[in-house]
């Protein structure tokens, strides 16, 4: 009877008992799917969430309590989700972990979350979450163990509330924006064993009480922006096993109580600002495998101490002031895999025992390591020569050979021997390091050929060899090496042809082999390197036509320079089927029958005879290039002259810092600390205005030392580019010194005004000299000759720097108390948005005889044969005294076609300055007539470059020289 009574209980209560169970299953359901409504999920990773379902503990993901038949883990890493965290997740009121770490979620966190009371674990750690965190938040987390938002775009502060977590064991922030300063209930979590906090914008100093965390395991506070002292307190920590504080602005020492630490495995407080000493100490932390000390203020001599650390695998001290020598005690680190003392100050000879113990990275560079390197890399042993993979002793003072022990490290990738005294060849067992990939040897004293057996570094990547005396040529066998992606051999003395093995180096990126004595002609398969994006051959011996298509179509005139008999589209200069016979510029010959001229000149001077229409033509389009750009001037005149009266000028001690104020602009001086409370009177002061050009007007002022300068405004103000790109291309101009050059001492910016500051010469400029001087005060032939020479030199130099002047005349030649030439407004229009040729032809070549012909053709490249052709015209002016352009009553009369019909005409001395009165050397006068004739060759590539006129210049001056061929 009992039984039975039993049975029909059991039956009776069923019903009762599912619904009480159908609610709780339903909500674990409706939450899930209401959180896979608000999502994305790719693939249809979900796709086995069903909402018909009773249960959800067979989805994938998740995971139920066995017990309760409730949802219990939430796990989907990584499935690709997007969209944003929904309320659905709230139903789950058992749930205990929640990790949905490796997505791209976004939006905000709910403090609802603070709802799921018997969440253990959260874990939302790489997705693209943002907002900042509720105070509220943490306030009802008792059952919460760790948490992770790392990796995210949260930010503003982070919560007070998080003090309340006290059952909380790791903590990771990392990886987001939280600024302000750490929460002072922190260090309340003492059961925390994790803390990272790394990679965020906090600040301030780390509060007092971290002595209180001795469950404490690893702290990161790294890349954010703490300042002070590390606190002593970090001592009673016992339990830490990494400290990482690098990357902030930790000033003082160590704190003493550190060496307590027995157990810390960890110490990284690199890129800080730490001061005093490395403390003897540290050999105390017996457990250390990795101490980064690098990058900080760290001064005296590495401690004998650190021979303790039996356990230390990493080692890096680089980037301080340590001294002395590295301490012998240190053998004992068997254990050491990396040793980095880079950029100290650290004497003597290269160790050995970091040999001996078999070290994987070695980098000593920038020290002041000195003497024979062949005993160390010697001393060894052959069972720990495979293990080394980085050898760097780089910028130090070794000398003596290379040794041949060098090719014996068979396991190196990276070996970086540059900037010593090295003497001697390279060893040919170089080429036995199969899988080296850097091999720079540059800017040592090495000679002999570059050893056929390089071609066997079949691994090779970055080959640097540049700036020592290697001879012969470069081997064939370097196309062996067919991963190479940079190669360096400028600066030596190697001969012989470029090799076409070179095009087989399909990954080659960076060519340089410029300042050498290379012969014959570039193989046409170079054309093919598709990734090739620096080829210079510059200043060596080639000649024949350039590679054509690919690379060369674009190749810049810097990098083919200085090879005279090259020639094809990319240097603008034709090649002949048929070579001619060479020009030949005999400076020892006056016969002005002696053509400098090509016999296809026959056919120019049809076009030579309608120059005056093309110069009127000229002259009127600039006219109205002028007058469009005075109406742009003047829309800024008026606020540029309210910032001229308000200008300020302030001096600095550092040559390079600029200063700066509300009012005053920004002024940059690049060398010396001068005061320039004057230059506003100079700019307001009509009577300090030395001239007016297109650029603009020039004022001189004086110092306070009593030295003056000279003050250019500029007034293309609507012209000028950004203030970034403007102060730019200025700091590029005040980087350029010679002789014949007016030197850039400083600028000055506001967007209204930009002020040039140059040296002030003080003798004029030689068109003054040569077309307004009166009665016996002209120009005599050996100033003349003095002048243009060293006007040559200095656009040469130019040249050199790959800058283009694009404004050679007569007015912007300056002569000093010495006789000597300047060049002055070199290179402005590259202040300009664009080289555009309207605003070239009419705000620059604002003297129309010196324009070369290209300026009227856009398909033709601006180049700096530009600058050879008013060079010429500038020749001829200062020979005969006339100006480029004389505009008669019913003619103009254009200087360089009427010299050159003197020329064939014969009648060419009779060109030359009559004031001279013939007091000049006749075989010097017409070899410069021919010179200015061959730099105004309507053909550029038919006019030299710069530095060959100084070489036909200085054989004019000397006739014993020879003769020169021109071509």
């Amino acid at each position: 009877m009992r039984i039975l009574f039993g049975v029909l209980l059991v039956f009776f209560s069923f019903p009762i008992l599912v619904k009480s169970l159908t609610p709780s299953l339903n909500d674990d359901v409706l939450g899930l799917i209401v959180f896979k409504a608000d999502i994305q999920h790719p693939d249809g990773k979900l796709s086995s969430w069903n909402e018909d379902d009773v249960s959800p503990c067979d989805w994938v993901g998740v995971k139920c309590n066995p017990r309760s038949n409730r949802v219990s883990d939430l796990v989907l890493d990584g499935f690709g989700l997007s969209g944003k965290l929904g309320r659905g997740l709230l139903k789950l009121q058992l749930l205990r972990k929640l990790s949905l770490a490796k997505n791209n979620l976004t939006g905000s966190i709910s403090i609802g979350f603070a709802q799921l009371s018997n969440l253990r674990v959260l874990d939302l750690s790489e997705n693209s979450l943002s907002g900042s965190i509720s105070n509220d938040f943490f306030r009802q987390c008792g059952s919460l163990r760790s948490v992770s938002l790392a990796n995210n775009k949260f930010s503003g502060h982070i919560p007070e509330s998080l003090g309340m977590c006290s059952t909380l064991a790791s903590l990771n922030f990392s990886g987001n924006q939280f600024s302000g300063s750490l929460p002072s209930g922190l260090w309340s979590l003492h059961g925390l064993r994790m803390l990272d906090l790394s990679d965020n914008l906090l600040e301030g100093e780390i509060p007092n009480g971290i002595e209180g965390m001795n469950n404490l395991r690893g702290i990161s506070l790294r890349k954010n922006r703490f300042t002070g002292e590390v606190p002593e307190g970090i001592g009673d920590c016992f339990l830490l096993r990494s400290i990482d504080l690098s990357e902030n602005s930790f000033s003082g020492g160590l704190p003493n109580t550190m060496q307590q630490l027995t157990l810390c495995n960890n110490l990284l407080f690199g890129k800080n600002g730490f001061t005093r000493e490395v403390p003897e100490w540290i050999g105390e932390m017996r457990s250390l495998e990795t101490l980064d000390l690098s990058e900080n203020n760290l001064t005296g001599q590495v401690p004998d101490s650190l021979g303790k650390l039996l356990s230390l695998k990493v080692l890096n001290v680089s980037k301080n002031s340590l001294t002395g020598l590295l301490p012998e005690s240190m053998k004992n680190c068997v254990n050491l895999l990396t040793l980095d003392i880079s950029h100290n100050y650290l004497t003597g000879e290269l160790p050995s025992w970091p040999f001996e113990l078999g070290l994987q990275q070695l980098l000593f560079s920038d020290n002041r390591l000195s003497g024979s390197v062949d005993n160390t890399l010697a001393s060894s042993l052959e069972s720990s020569r495979h293990k080394l993979v980085v050898l760097d002793i780089s910028k130090n003072q070794l000398s003596g050979e290379i040794p041949s022990s060098t090719g014996d490290f068979s396991n190196l990738h990276f070996l970086n021997m540059s900037k010593n005294s090295f003497v001697g060849s390279i060893p040919a067992r170089i080429g036995q390091l199969k899988i080296l990939e850097t091999l720079d040897l540059s800017d040592n004293q090495l000679n002999g050929s570059i050893p056929l057996e390089i071609g066997g570094a079949t691994s090779l990547e970055d080959l640097r060899l540049e700036k020592n005396s290697f001879e012969g040529n470069i081997p064939t066998s370097i196309g062996n090496c067919s991963s190479l992606v940079s190669l360096y051999l400028a600066h030596n003395e190697i001969t012989g042809p470029v090799p076409a093995s070179l095009a087989k180096l399909t990954y080659l990126e960076t060519v340089d082999l410029s300042f050498n004595k290379l012969m014959g002609t570039l193989p046409k398969q170079l054309a093919n390197l598709g990734r090739l994006q620096l080829f210079n051959i510059s200043h060596n011996q080639l000649q024949g036509e350039l590679p054509a298509g690919g690379f060369f179509n674009t190749i810049a005139p810097s990098s083919v320079t200085g090879n005279p008999s090259l020639c094809g589209a990319s240097v603008n200069r034709s090649c002949p089927t048929v070579l001619p016979k060479p020009i030949v510029l005999n400076p020892n010959s006056s016969d002005a029958n002696t053509s400098v001229i090509p016999q296809s000149f026959g056919h120019e001077k049809k076009i030579l005879t309608i120059s005056t229409l093309i110069a009127i033509g000229a002259a009127v389009a600039i006219v109205i290039g002028i007058i469009a750009i005075t109406v742009l001037n003047l829309r800024v005149q008026a606020s540029t002259s309210r910032s001229a009266a308000a200008l300020t000028f302030y001096g600095g001690d550092d040559s390079h810092s600029p200063t700066s104020n509300g009012s005053s602009g920004k002024l940059v001086m690049f060398s010396g600390d001068s005061d320039f409370s004057t230059g506003a009177h100079a700019l307001l002061n009509k009577d300090c205005e030395l001239g007016r050009g297109g650029f603009g007007t020039v004022y001189r002022t004086m110092l306070r030392d009593g030295r003056s300068v000279a003050i250019k405004k500029l007034t293309v103000s609507s012209l000028v580019k950004s203030k970034e790109v403007f102060e730019r291309e200025v700091q590029k101009l005040g980087k350029v010194h010679h002789d014949n050059l007016v030197a850039l001492e400083g600028y000055y910016w506001t967007p209204s005004l930009q002020l040039l500051i140059y040296e002030y010469v003080s003798g004029g400029n030689l068109h003054k000299h040569l077309h307004e001087e009166s009665g016996g005060n002209y120009l005599s032939w050996n100033d003349r000759f003095n002048i243009i020479l060293g006007a040559a030199k200095g656009l040469t130099h130019l040249h050199q720097m790959n800058l283009i002047h694009y404004n050679i005349k007569s007015s912007n030649i300056l002569i000093d108390n010495s006789g000597e030439p300047k060049l002055a407004d070199y290179s402005l229009a590259r202040l300009l948005p664009m080289l555009d040729r309207y605003i070239l032809s009419s705000k620059i070549q604002s003297a129309l005889g010196y324009m070369a012909p290209e300026f009227a053709c856009k398909t033709v490249k601006i180049t700096e044969k530009c600058d050879v052709y008013g060079f010429g015209v500038l020749v001829l002016e200062v020979v005969t005294g006339k100006r480029p352009v004389e505009y008669l009553e019913d003619d103009v009369v254009v200087l360089c076609d009427m010299v050159r019909g003197s020329w064939e005409e014969g009648r060419v001395e009779e060109c030359i300055d009559s004031r001279l009165q013939g007091k000049f050397p006749v075989e010097e006068g017409i070899p410069m007539i021919k010179l200015g004739l061959f730099c105004t060759s309507q053909v550029p590539s038919n006019r030299p470059d710069m530095a060959e006129v100084v070489s036909i210049l200085e054989l004019i001056r000397c006739p014993s020289g020879g003769q020169i061929e021109s071509g």
